[in-house]
């Protein structure tokens, strides 16, 4: 990240960025941390289930005393209102639950909680300047975004679900990034297992279990690709479970695959009607 946005966002306070600090926006049982731990110095989980966050706190014990690992458990909320809010538990499906309230045909399923929040900025001055931010929070992940940009929060590597055009539109316009990956939720655990990422220099094997958001950065496959590209990319594939991936530490090429290969097309069918003109002239004389 630049340092000068740094200074700017968080002021004095927010401590070396030489540290790299991600935070799990959204970390629900904590099937992300793992990954997480060996990719940052500090890792910063946040969840609004009391009981999943009593669950990380115990699964990595180590991690929380050695304060590799901090566990903030609240609602984030965008611009930091009411110490309380009112958060939707899924009563089946804790990966659904939800601050925003529900549509009234499901709303049946889950329990209305009393819970403490904290705003984004909040969190953010408290733990220091990201080196990434995943987002993954249902039905207010362009909220938090929107926040993030407005106060000159740009780091690095980010990730948001692409559940609706405004994420896309944010990233793009408020968000000032240029190259973009895009990962599959319902695919990681089979397409990234045992799939090497870079760790502190050197490569490892690691499997991605079910329900994670997968990796991040240079470790995803494939190349970057600029915003025309994640723009017919996600009009084919759709809106729903699929993080878009930004980063403002590369610029990929600025012309478009798809025209690229439009343009090869049109050079390879001149070519080849070229080449038929001459074969006719041969055969002619």
């Amino acid at each position: 990240m630049n340092e000068d946005i740094a200074t700017d966002a968080f002021g004095d306070s927010c401590g070396s960025i030489s540290q790299k600090v991600i935070y799990d926006f959204g970390a629900n049982n904590g099937d992300d941390v793992p990954y997480y731990l060996k990719k940052a110095d500090i890792v910063v989980a946040v969840e609004a289930n009391p009981s999943l966050c009593r669950e990380m706190k115990e699964r990595f014990a180590n991690d929380v005393k050695e304060g590799r690992l901090r566990v903030e458990n609240c609602v984030l909320t965008g611009d930091g209102g009411d110490p309380e809010v009112y958060f939707y538990l899924h009563k089946r499906r804790h990966v659904l639950s939800r601050f925003t309230r529900p549509d009234e045909a499901v709303i049946g399923s889950y329990e209305k909680v009393l819970l403490p929040s904290q705003s984004v900025m909040q969190i953010l001055r408290k733990h220091g300047a990201p080196y990434y931010i995943k987002i993954d929070i249902e039905g207010y992940d362009d909220v938090i975004l929107r926040e993030l940009f407005q106060n000159g929060v740009r780091p690095p590597f980010i990730s948001a679900e692409s559940s609706g055009i405004e994420v896309f539109a944010l990233l793009i316009a408020m968000g000032d990034y240029r190259a973009f990956k895009l990962v599959e939720g319902s695919t990681v655990a089979k397409k990234y297992k045992n799939h090497s990422i870079s760790v502190r220099g050197s490569s490892e094997a690691y499997s991605f279990p079910a329900q994670s958001a997968g990796p991040f950065g240079e470790d995803i496959m494939g190349e970057w690709m600029n915003a025309d590209d994640l723009f017919h990319l996600l009009a084919a594939k759709q809106m729903g479970w699929r993080d878009i991936h930004a980063t403002n530490l590369v610029q990929p090429d600025p012309v478009s695959r798809i025209e690229k290969r439009r343009y090869m097309r049109r050079h390879l069918r001149g070519w080849l009607r070229a080449k038929s003109r001459s074969l006719k002239k041969q055969q002619g004389s």
